[in-house]
């Protein structure tokens, strides 16, 4: 007769799947990013000049879509690359629907912002995308009324919270706090959008 497989069996084979993907997801991505930086590494960086984000022009609106593949140089990329598959396959954890609605309102949350209010020049990176899965990462747990997201939570401030200074317009160089601050504003507004319904917090088996 065949057994029975128990839910801690099957959420333990869920959670391995989903590890599994968000590693692929991730590396892929990343993979991308050091693709396109040796590309654009070779075209002179041509290709910031037509693809990075210019704020308050017309052509820039386009540019959000494209601005957090590229990097100013290889440093650039590499000081992106582990926040970023840290806290993505974080996110990813809790299932792609999660990963990409988190992903795609810190990619537009950061290029909005930047197009809105930028000082202007030309600005490119993925600093935005780590901003907003962080503080996704950072907020659910309060959204979701889950302790283990809210000690997770705890670990990653304790870990990775001076990065948050990033946000403010203090910080100086070529360092966009736009980005910073708009990618983490897209990060809370994915958290608040993905809580649980409270008819369905509320249901009871």
């Amino acid at each position: 007769m065949a057994g029975v497989t128990g839910s801690g069996g099957w959420e333990r084979r869920t959670i391995a799947a989903r590890a599994k993907g968000g590693l692929l997801v991730l590396g892929g991505f990343v993979a991308l990013l050091f693709a396109i930086e040796l590309f654009n590494a070779l075209m002179l960086r041509s290709l910031n000049r037509t693809f990075g984000l210019r704020p308050r022009s017309a052509d820039g609106l386009l540019d959000i879509f494209t601005f957090p593949l590229l990097h100013a140089n290889l440093n650039h990329l590499l000081s992106n690359s582990l926040p970023l598959v840290i806290f993505g396959f974080l996110v990813f954890l809790s299932g792609l629907r999660v990963f990409l609605t988190a992903l795609a309102f810190s990619w537009l949350g950061s290029g909005l912002t930047v197009w809105l209010i930028g000082n202007g020049g030309i600005t490119v990176g993925a600093s935005g995308l780590v901003f907003g899965l962080f503080s996704f990462l950072l907020v659910r747990g309060f959204f979701n009324r889950s302790w283990r997201q809210i000690l997770l939570a705890v670990v990653l401030f304790m870990g990775y919270g001076s990065i948050l200074l990033g946000v403010l317009p203090l910080v100086s160089g070529f360092v966009s706090w736009q980005a910073h601050l708009g990618g983490a504003a897209g990060g809370v507004v994915a958290a608040l959008l993905l809580r649980p319904r409270k008819d369905a917090a509320d249901t009871r088996f």
